[in-house]
C-alpha cells in the first residue's frame, strides 16, 4: 500500500500538484484564502467545531501533497 502511494506521488506531475495547491488549496480567494483563515483558527484556539477541521483538512491536503511532491523529488535528487 504504501509503495503504491509513494508511486501515485513520484507520478504526478509537478503542474498538477502546484495547481491543485493553488486552486483548491486557496479556495475561496476572498476576503482571504479559506486554509490561512482556518490556520489561523488553529493558532488561536479557535478551530474546534467539526466543520472547520474538516474544512482545513479540506483546503490542506493539497498543500500536503504538494510538500510530498517536492519532498520525493528532493530525496530522489540526493540518491
Amino acid at each position: 500500500m504504501r509503495d503504491r502511494l509513494l508511486r501515485l506521488i513520484d507520478d504526478l506531475p509537478l503542474g498538477y500538484a502546484l495547481l491543485f495547491a493553488l486552486t483548491l488549496g486557496l479556495a475561496p480567494f476572498t476576503p482571504e484564502p479559506h486554509v490561512w483563515e482556518k490556520l489561523g483558527m488553529l493558532v488561536t484556539g479557535t478551530l474546534v467545531t467539526p466543520v472547520d477541521i474538516f474544512d482545513l483538512l479540506m483546503h490542506g491536503a493539497p498543500w500536503l501533497l504538494l510538500a510530498a511532491k517536492l519532498g520525493r523529488m528532493a530525496l530522489r535528487r540526493a540518491n
